[in-house]
């Protein structure tokens, strides 16, 4: 089923595309909008696959919109949909799936289907062979083939651990004694042994039995994971991170996909004290790239995607007050009082229960601008 936005600023013309796109059986209406702004917002967050986009609508066009839309979403399918022929050279231009003239005609408007269909399948599959089979972003688990939605079950919380804990060596061999030492560090070595050989018989047949590549290696006194072309988030993430940080002008498309992957902190949740390290190595990494992002964006007058870097900025470190201090002159300057208040408050309380100190001058300064004087 392919989910689509519908924008057209004459209610009639959204009922009766809505209508013939339920008819074909192939399409869900995911959300409808005569305002073009509203869409473009609500494709922030909303995982649909294309959007169906009338071309004349006062206050901003519809070409204009499927490039603001493009911003977000590069590869986004657009069909428009309109009543003058005049437009199709400009959607050519930006690559529209396809162009309708209204009146709509149901057999014309299967073949833009049909030509969504094609392009969402190609879309998907580029998206299946990338995405990661083992996620150590926002917890840890490893998906079955064919099923991501289903994971790996695990018969004990060690037998997960192990397999974490050979996935965060990166296919290197890793000794015995330091296994148990991370794992197990307050077990006698004998009793630690058989609890390790026991976590990878598990693993072993599990992997076996869930036809899943992966394969536990023994050589000399260690054991390593060999991933066989199976991809780990994290080290994917990095790998986009590493690029946005090297790049004088970075792709807008690398943003979208390192925000699409990044579902939390690396291996959020397990309490496994060795991969603290590398959980605040990553962080940082985003953090310097979101960073990044923002000037990039703030240079090109995007205000809402700077906005939206310094928003996931201070949800990953919600006491930092030169992010905090950014995002309050960004309200400000768009005339937006009330956002700014309320982020000061948010940045005033986090700074006091995270740090157990006032806020700096600076950022009061920010506040007496508001017109507030304590």
């Amino acid at each position: 089923m392919i989910r689509v936005l519908l924008v057209d600023d004459e209610e009639d013309a959204l009922n009766l595309l809505e209508i013939l796109l339920v008819q074909t059986g192939e399409v869900e209406v995911a959300g409808r909008y005569v305002n073009p702004v509203q869409a473009i917002e609500a494709l922030r967050a909303s995982p649909v696959d294309a959007v169906f986009l009338d071309n004349e609508m006062p206050g901003m066009s519809g070409m204009e919109a499927a490039r603001k839309m493009r911003e977000i979403r590069p590869r986004l399918p657009i069909v428009f949909t309109t009543a003058y022929a005049e437009y199709a050279v400009e959607a050519f231009e930006i690559q529209s799936t396809d162009y309708l003239l209204k009146p709509l005609a149901p057999g014309r408007l299967q073949d833009a289907v049909s030509r969504l269909r094609q392009a969402v399948s190609a879309d998907r599959a580029d998206r299946s062979r990338s995405d990661a089979a083992i996620r150590c972003l926002g917890g840890f688990s490893v998906a079955r083939p064919n099923d991501p939605r289903r994971t790996l079950p695990w018969k004990t919380n060690k037998e997960k651990e192990i397999c974490a804990f050979l996935v965060h060596h990166g296919e290197k061999h890793v000794d015995t004694a330091l296994i148990i030492e991370s794992v197990w560090p307050e077990y006698d070595l004998k009793n630690a042994k058989t609890y390790l050989y026991t976590c990878l018989s598990y693993l072993r047949k599990s992997f076996q039995e869930h036809r899943l590549p992966l394969q536990i290696e023994k050589n000399g006194s260690g054991f390593a994971l060999r991933l066989n072309g199976a991809v780990v988030d994290a080290a994917a993430f990095e790998d986009d991170l590493d690029e946005i940080l090297s790049a004088e002008t970075p792709d807008l498309r690398l943003y979208e996909r390192i925000n699409g992957m990044y579902r939390g902190e690396y291996m959020e949740g397990c309490d496994y004290h060795w991969a603290e390290f590398k959980k605040e190595a990553i962080n940082a990494k985003y953090l310097r790239a979101l960073r990044s992002m923002h000037l990039l964006f703030r240079r090109r007058g995007d205000t809402a995607l700077a906005e939206d870097c310094l928003r996931r900025i201070l949800t990953i470190a919600p006491d930092s007050e030169a992010d905090g201090r950014e995002l309050i002159r960004l309200h400000l300057e768009a005339g937006n009082r009330s956002e700014a208040l309320h982020v000061y408050r948010q940045l005033e309380r986090n700074v006091n229960e995270q740090l157990g100190v006032g806020l700096e001058e600076e950022t009061i300064r920010l506040y007496r601008k508001m017109g507030y004087s304590g």
